[in-house]
């Protein structure tokens, strides 16, 4: 090209955006691109690095052919994406839901780095998913799906590339053929690939609870620091499987009325607390709160509005909106779930003066137990439940201390502030490591 033609060419785009980043700011990435925006000007000279944040490091989809049990061959779309590596390995669940898509997978990838960094495990953000729906599916075939997925991902997962972990339908046996098929791809039984893996196979004590258990945590630390008492609480939950229902417990255990709960089957209401255990064994045999007989039935769209001191959105993302924030009384509001309120709904509930506990802190409690299982996997050393759930509140509880602190220092939301100390850990990481080549 000559000078001549150089001097007329359209001037260098810095930072183009990538032909499969859609900025659907009502989609799960544009939530959180919205989010990263509110955090930028908090940054100081790391701002210079914010792109980093609105991009995937790596982002793989891939083709999971099945043979079903009659002789059909069905297709099914896999995702597996690593947002951000600065800090460490990726880190993120893996989903088996119907409605995973890339911009969500994306957007989970994304706030596994926020998380794993506001709570300081030295660990990046990933995230996988297929898009099935698995009770449509027998074991033989779940099985079947779930290792000629692991091999589709397997050239960019490994203890110390990537590490999976359950997710929404996915748990310790959906774990366990992952880790048998990683292994036998390498030659060598490789437990840390990845976490949430029943005992018996290196996986840690407490790993089921933990994140209900983090989500109680900080809820405690928050009542603590605005003078909500605990004991006669009401509380709502939302979703009642590993999170909602261990949460529900921890709480009721404190003193807490458990008052609503809404999950795929139904809603119940009991003004003076349900039984919680007798709930979580009705669930356990029902799969879900529908039919329970110690409450009434509730209709599901009155759920919002009612009478709380305490909120717990356990179940999927997008469920506290424009259209409902309104509606809620609670004066705490406990993230559960990964990305249940949107950007809209936050600034209602921040209006309204109702203190938001972000997913990206309240629910790290998993990933900071998975972090306890990969060590213990490297080590061949483990830990006692007692040790692991008194070290994990330790990590809860000073993590959100200092997120605390910066929520005051410049009078942020609780959320803001976490983008604030997580994207600060992630930048300078990244800053420090400068760029290759």
């Amino acid at each position: 090209m000559s000078n001549h033609d150089a001097s007329n060419a359209a001037p260098l785009q810095t930072h183009p955006l990538p032909s499969y980043l859609q900025a659907d700011n009502l989609g799960p990435w544009g939530i959180y691109l919205q989010q990263v925006d509110r955090v930028t000007p908090y940054l100081g000279s790391l701002a210079r690095w914010v792109e980093t944040l609105k991009r995937p490091k790596r982002a793989l989809i891939v083709d999971v052919p099945l043979e079903l049990d009659n002789g059909t061959i069905a297709h099914f779309e896999g995702y597996r994406v690593q947002h951000n590596t600065s800090r460490g390995p990726g880190k993120g669940g893996v989903r088996f839901h119907q409605d995973v898509t890339l911009s969500e997978v994306m957007a989970l990838s994304a706030w596994m780095s926020v998380k794993n960094a506001a709570v300081n495990v030295p660990y990046g953000g990933a995230k996988g998913g297929i898009r099935v729906d698995p009770k449509t599916l027998s074991r033989a075939e779940l099985e079947r799906l779930t290792r000629r997925y692991t091999s589709e991902i397997g050239i960019i997962i490994g203890p110390s590339k990537d590490i999976p972990a359950p997710d929404v339908n996915t748990n310790g046996q959906i774990m366990a053929w992952m880790m048998d098929t990683y292994s036998m791809n390498v030659g060598s039984t490789a437990t840390g690939v990845v976490t949430g893996k029943p005992v018996d196979l290196g996986g840690s004590l407490g790993r089921v609870e933990a994140t209900g258990r983090g989500v109680f945590t900080v809820g405690v630390e928050a009542a603590k620091l605005t003078g909500l008492a605990i004991a006669g609480a009401r509380v709502a939950v939302q979703g009642f499987g590993n999170v909602g229902g261990i949460a529900a417990k921890l709480f009721a255990e404190a003193g807490a009325k458990v008052v609503a709960v809404q999950d795929h089957t139904g809603t119940i209401f009991n003004g003076n607390g349900v039984d919680v255990p007798a709930l979580l064994a009705h669930v356990k045999a029902q799969g879900g709160v529908g039919g329970f007989a110690g409450a009434e039935k509730m209709n599901p769209a009155e759920f919002w509005g009612v009478d709380c001191e305490i909120l717990i959105p356990a179940a999927l993302e997008g469920q506290i909106t424009k259209d409902n924030a309104g509606q809620i009384k609670a004066k705490l509001v406990i993230e559960g779930a990964n990305g249940p309120t949107t950007p809209e709904a936050d600034d209602i509930l921040n209006d309204k003066g109702v203190l938001v506990l972000p997913d990206v802190i309240a629910n790290a409690g998993g990933v900071t137990v998975s972090y306890f299982e990969w060590v213990q996997d490297f080590s061949s050393f483990f830990w006692s439940e007692d040790e692991i759930n008194a070290r994990l509140v330790r990590i809860m509880q000073d993590a959100f201390a200092g997120i605390w602190h910066v929520a005051q220092e410049h009078k942020v939301s609780l959320r803001t502030a976490t983008f604030i100390v997580a994207c600060q850990r992630i930048l300078h990481a990244r800053e420090m490591r400068g760029l290759y080549p």
